[in-house]
């Protein structure tokens, strides 16, 4: 009965009496996953808070990419263990939930890891640090519920804190003052702040254009096109109705490659004229409709528009912008309140949208754009043109409103604010080492270990910011301590001392949903006991 027997022996090769045991193997893995993780979190630290480095990144094609988004960087690092990729999930499912965060999300989830491996050599059970990091995080989303403030839509000024705050820590923070009010507005045109329970980002735009500065962005209550006017003549457009076409003003070509041998030449002048007056009915109708700003979307088999259709479009005064993307049509439709065209027999008056202007804007010598503001049947929307001296300044002043953005729909989703700079997590610290006094055996253990390990981020913020970590994070338990929840560190002022009130370090109340995705991404790297590779 030899294949049993060999069954029988584990690694070493000695048998063990009955079952096939490999007592290590399990708890290499965990180590495994863990220092991976810890890796990943160690790399991101240097780039939390608003004294965090950025990092510059460049991928395989030689693209350099300069930002301290934790998302960001984490989906530029090529990950290649299994663990670490949760934790660039992590960040990912973060920064779609809350938009911001994702770097602080990253380095608590490091701390955890650590928290973890300490425990598991101290021969701990997986199953019980999971199952006692599980109690730490109820009780953890009822302490910061307990220590938020309600915060009304109408108070601008706590909406304008918290996106500020969000904008320190980005690469474009002196620039704050200007983008965090543009980001407020933003939000509050697309949504009805009395009924609103989420905002949808997919309402406002951003439209990157080179050139200028950060200073030059601006909010444009209407649509605005980087396209340029095809026809130069008409560049402005008062009381502008707009039709948007996706068939072709160009002669019909046929299906197939075949070529038509023309030997006389009054042949050849019936072919001409047949092609214009084709041309001449399509603008005719098109003009008959009422239209007199043309979009066309971009068409890849034929010119979308032919040099003698936009010479009759011309004569008629209709102002045309070509190489319209696919993708744009849905916003566009939603501004203006037009439908697509597919067929010049369904351009109809009912289908062309209106606008009290659409003209096309000079920007200093660096281009032009098409703005096509006051329209009639807004179907809120909204659009940001950022602009930018070169590519790095732009993606990440884009990447910075985005997040702005963000916090702002968290606000509307969740209406309560926290304080910031490390309080929130000195406070959960000393709450969940209180809870684990009332707790016995290994879980309390466990729970004192999960509050020690959230001390990382005043403590990285204080190490960022060129602060001793050691006497601040003393400094600060000290004040939570004595019952200042809101006590944080400043890192303008370099000192810990109370942040909310005339402070502005606010933050929406995501971190709630934090702790929810940290619970989950820990309970799976513990409970993984085995790799299996299925190449």
């Amino acid at each position: 009965n030899m294949p049993e027997a060999a069954a029988l022996k584990d690694s070493s090769g000695k048998s063990k009496g009955g079952a096939f045991v490999d007592r290590d193997k399990p708890a290499q893995i965990r180590f495994s996953n863990i220092s991976a993780g810890k890796a990943v979190a160690d790399a991101i630290r240097t780039s939390l808070g608003p004294k965090g480095m950025d990092k510059m990144i460049q991928d395989g094609k030689g693209d350099v990419t300069i930002t301290n988004d934790g998302a960001t960087i984490l989906k530029q690092m090529q990950v290649l263990h299994p663990a670490a990729k949760m934790l660039v999930e992590l960040s990912k499912a973060q920064d779609i939930e809350a938009g911001d965060g994702t770097t602080s999300v990253v380095v608590i989830a490091g701390a955890l890891l650590d928290a973890c491996a300490k425990l598991l050599q101290k021969g701990i059970h997986p199953t019980i640090i999971s199952e006692s990091f599980q109690k730490a995080v109820e009780k953890g989303v009822e302490v910061l519920t307990a220590m938020s403030q309600p915060v009304e839509l109408s108070d601008r000024e706590s909406l304008l804190n918290s996106a500020t705050t969000s904008l320190c820590s980005k690469v474009v923070s002196q620039y704050s003052s200007l983008l965090a009010p543009m980001s407020v507005d933003a939000v509050m045109k697309v949504i009805d702040p009395s009924t609103a329970t989420g905002v949808d980002l997919q309402d406002i735009k951003i439209v990157k254009k080179l050139g200028g500065t950060i200073d030059d962005c601006e909010l444009v209550d209407g649509l605005v096109l980087t396209q340029k006017v095809a026809n130069s003549g008409v560049s402005r457009v008062e009381k502008a109705k707009i039709g948007l076409i996706q068939f072709c003003l160009s002669p019909p070509k046929t299906d197939m490659d075949n070529q038509i041998v023309v030997s006389d030449y009054a042949q050849m002048d019936r072919v001409l004229r047949e092609e214009r007056a084709y041309i001449l009915n399509l603008v005719k109708q098109i003009k008959k409709a009422g239209c007199n700003v043309l979009l066309i979307q971009k068409s890849i088999l034929r010119d979308a528009l032919s040099d003698l259709a936009l010479h009759f479009l011309n004569k008629m005064k209709i102002m045309v912008v070509k190489d319209i993307e696919r993708e744009d049509i849905e916003f566009i439709c939603k501004t203006i309140g037009n439908k697509p065209v597919a067929h010049i027999d369904q351009f109809t008056a009912d289908m062309l949208g209106s606008a009290e202007l659409a003209e096309e804007v000079s920007l200093d010598g660096s281009g032009k754009l098409v703005k096509i503001t006051g329209c009639a049947s807004p179907g809120k929307t909204v659009t940001i043109v950022v602009r930018g001296s070169n590519k790095l300044v732009i993606e990440e002043a884009e990447r910075s409103i985005h997040d702005a953005l963000c916090v702002i729909r968290c606000l509307v989703k969740k209406r309560a604010l926290i304080a910031g700079g490390g309080a929130p997590e000195i406070e959960l610290a000393l709450r969940l080492a209180e809870y684990a006094r009332t707790l016995s055996g290994m879980e309390a253990y466990c729970v004192r270990a999960f509050g020690d390990a959230l001390e990382v981020i005043p403590s990285t913020l204080a190490e960022n910011a060129g602060l001793n970590p050691i006497s601040t994070v003393t400094e600060l338990r000290n004040r939570h301590a004595q019952g200042e929840r809101t006590a944080g560190i400043n890192v303008r002022m370099t000192s810990a001392e109370s942040l909310l009130g005339d402070k502005f370090m606010l933050r929406p109340i995501i971190y709630s949903i934090n702790l929810n995705q940290l619970k989950v991404f820990l309970r799976s790297v513990l409970d993984c006991a085995e790799y299996l590779n299925t190449m």
